[in-house]
């Protein structure tokens, strides 16, 4: 994946610093609600790029139906649990046409193969 360029880090720095007075402006010198509301942003920007747990979950079920409870990669049974959503391009996030469920042990497999891991 390309990196940011010098002027793109630049811009989303000043962005980030712009965001960082307001939360400060706004929680004043209460830490706790400062904390609460980083916490917040930081989760809804994450929200953003991966979908809520409950997008994710249903995702996962869909998949298990269509995939019939078995791995995408090794086809053997899903574990109930742990069964894992695979993207095979991350920046396209969590959707039905870019992912696949996998075993936890196929996806450390397909991870590093991509250089993730």
């Amino acid at each position: 994946m390309a990196s940011l360029s010098d002027q793109d880090r630049a811009a989303a720095i000043a962005i980030l610093e712009q965001l960082r007075e307001r939360i400060v402006a706004v929680a004043g010198e209460d830490r706790e609600r400062l904390f609460q509301m980083r916490r917040y942003i930081l989760k809804r920007l994450e929200f953003d790029e991966r979908g809520t747990p409950t997008q994710r979950r249903r995702l996962k079920e869909a998949k298990r139906k269509s995939q019939l409870g078995l791995c995408a990669l090794c086809h053997t049974a899903l574990p109930n649990r742990g069964a894992e959503l695979d993207r095979f391009r991350a920046i396209d996030g969590y959707t039905a046409r870019n992912t696949q469920l996998v075993c936890h042990s196929c996806h450390q497999k397909a991870e590093a193969e991509r250089g993730f891991a």
